[in-house]
C-alpha cells in the first residue's frame, strides 16, 4: 500500500479507546502460526485480546480452503457477524488467509457481506496496520491480495504460552498434487535462511519453550533455492541448539531421504515421530494425484525408515474417493494400511476444489460410495491405533506435560517422544516438565500413565 499512513495516530486511537481483537482460525498448523503473527502485530499496535468475538472491536477470520465444507462453515460464521455489527457499528470484520488467495473470492465476499470491511491474503499480514488505519480514519473497505509477495521476517508474534511452539521454515509448495489448492493460494516455495530459523529457536528456548514444531507445506524440499542446503542439514543445526524436542511436518514421501532418517536417529532431541502422508495405496491413483512415487516406492521407504528407527511412531494422511478410484484400488489402500500399520492417520473423503485438475476429472465417485469407504478405513485405523496403544502398556516413557487433560478432571496431559497423548493424574505445576511415566492403560486414541517414582 502506498497511501499516507500515520502509525502513531493509529496507536493512540487504539490505546485511548482500549480496542480489542478476536481471531477465529481454521485449518492447518500453518494457519495457526499465521494467527500468532497477526496477534503479535495487533498487540504491538495496542490492541488487547477479547475472550468473545461478539465483544471485540476487530474480528478476523483466518481461513482455510483445503476442503469445501471448511469454506461453507466460514461463510456461515462470517454471515452471523451482521447481528453483532448492529450492536457495535464501529466493529471491524475482516477475512484473511488461504480462501482470500483464490481468484474472485474476496470480491464475492465483499458482495455477499457488505459489513465486511477487510480482506487480505496470506502474505499481506505485515500491511495490517496500514489497512486498519484507512478503514478507521478514511472509512474505506480494503482488499489486499498479492500473489507473488514474500512474507517478511521479524513480524512480531503473540505465541501460545510454553512449553510448545511452532517455527515456520518455509512457505508455499511446488508439488501441484492434482487435488490440492495449496500451491495456488500459498504460492511457490520460499525457504527461510537457516540463521533466522536458529535465532528464532534459540529465542524460544530463552523464553521457556521446550519443544518446537518445524512447519512447511513440504519440509523435505526446504532449501531447494539455496546451494547445497537440505532439510536434514537444517534439522542438524536445530538439534545442536539443545532444545529438548523437535518435531516437523509435513514430509512428502518423494523427498524423504536416507539422510533425513539418519539425522533423526542421530539426535535424541529429534522426536522419533514421522508424519508421512501416503494419500492412497494404488500406484495408478497416486500417479493420477501427481504424487510422484508408487506404492512400492512408499513401502520401500517405510522399510528403510524402520530399519534405522525401529520404534518410530508413524502417522499419515489417507484420502478415499479420488476420481476414478475403483473398488479394487480402494482395497489396495486398505491392504497398505494393514501392512504399514500406522499408529494414527488422518482419513478423509476427497472433496473437489475449484481450480484444481482433479475437479475436472471424469468418473467422480458418488457420495454414497465415498461414505461406505471412509467408514471402513476409519474403523480399520481405529483398530490399528488401539492395538498400537496396547503394545505400550507397561512401558516407561518420557512425557512433556502440556496442560490440564481435556477429558479427565484432576488429570494432566502431554505427549511421549513419539507424539502419543498421555493422560495422568498430577498437578498443574508439572506443566513444562519432562517426566518419567509408566503407561498403565490403553484407550482408543490415547494412553493413561502413572508418574514413576510416586
Amino acid at each position: 500500500m502506498e497511501k499516507n499512513f500515520d502509525i502513531e495516530k493509529l496507536e493512540r486511537y487504539i490505546i485511548d479507546n482500549s480496542l480489542t481483537y478476536y481471531i477465529e482460525t481454521y485449518g492447518c498448523q500453518m494457519n495457526a502460526h499465521d494467527s500468532e503473527k497477526i496477534s503479535g502485530i495487533l498487540s504491538s499496535l495496542g490492541y488487547s485480546r477479547a475472550q468473545d468475538k461478539d465483544k471485540a472491536d476487530l474480528v478476523l477470520f483466518n481461513t482455510c480452503c483445503v476442503r469445501e465444507n471448511a469454506e461453507n462453515k466460514i461463510y456461515g460464521n462470517v454471515g452471523k457477524m451482521k447481528q453483532y455489527k448492529k450492536h457495535n457499528e464501529d466493529m471491524i470484520v475482516g477475512v484473511c488467509g488461504c480462501m482470500m488467495q483464490q481468484k474472485g473470492v474476496a470480491d464475492d465476499l465483499f458482495r455477499m457481506f457488505p459489513f465486511v470491511e477487510l480482506a487480505f491474503g496470506t502474505t499481506n499480514m505485515q500491511d495490517l496496520p496500514e489497512m486498519l488505519y484507512h478503514i478507521i480514519f478514511d472509512k474505506e473497505r480494503i482488499k489486499l491480495i498479492e500473489d507473488d509477495k514474500i512474507a517478511e521476517e521479524n513480524v512480531p508474534m503473540k505465541r501460545t504460552p510454553p512449553p510448545l511452539s511452532t517455527v515456520n521454515i518455509m512457505q508455499g509448495c511446488n508439488n501441484f498434487c492434482t487435488y490440492c489448492i495449496v500451491p495456488y493460494v500459498r504460492g511457490r516455495e520460499h525457504s527461510r535462511r537457516i540463521g533466522d530459523i536458529i535465532t528464532e529457536v534459540e529465542s524460544l528456548m530463552k523464553d521457556g519453550y521446550r519443544e518446537v514444531m518445524l512447519l512447511g507445506q513440504n519440509v523435505n524440499s526446504y532449501g531447494s533455492e539455496f546451494d547445497r542446503v537440505t532439510f536434514p542439514m537444517l534439522l542438524e543445526e536445530v538439534a545442536k541448539t539443545g532444545i529438548d524436542r523437535i518435531r516437523f511436518m509435513t514430509s512428502h514421501p518423494k523427498d524423504a531421504t536416507l539422510e533425513l532418517f539418519e539425522t533423526m536417529a542421530r539426535h535424541d532431541n529429534i522426536c522419533n515421530q514421522l508424519h508421512l502422508p501416503v494419500q492412497a495405496g494404488s500406484s495408478r491413483v497416486l500417479k493420477a494425484m501427481n504424487r510422484r512415487y508408487t506404492r512400492e516406492d512408499y513401502l520401500s521407504l517405510i522399510k528403510t525408515l524402520r530399519s534405522i528407527i525401529p520404534d518410530v511412531v508413524l502417522s499419515s494422511d489417507i484420502m478415499i474417493g479420488f476420481p476414478g478410484e475403483t473398488d479394487d484400488e480402494f482395497e489396495e489402500t486398505v491392504s497398505l494400511m494393514e501392512e504399514v500399520r500406522y499408529d494414527s492417520a488422518f482419513t478423509f473423503v476427497y472433496s473437489p476444489r475449484k481450480g484444481t485438475p482433479a475437479a475436472e476429472m471424469p468418473d467422480q465417485i458418488p457420495e454414497e460410495i465415498k461414505q461406505k469407504r471412509i467408514m471402513k478405513i476409519v474403523a480399520l485405523q481405529n483398530r490399528i491405533t488401539y492395538e498400537s496403544n496396547l503394545k505400550d502398556v507397561g512401558r516407561s516413557d518420557r512425557v512433556l506435560v502440556e496442560g490440564k487433560s481435556s477429558r479427565d478432571e484432576g488429570f494432566i496431559a502431554g505427549k511421549t517422544d513419539g507424539g502419543k497423548m498421555v493422560n495422568l493424574r498430577g498437578d498443574i505445576s508439572l506443566v513444562g516438565q519432562i517426566i518419567p511415566v509408566r503407561i498403565a492403560e490403553a484407550k482408543k486414541t490415547t494412553l493413561v500413565g502413572e508418574i514413576e517414582g510416586r
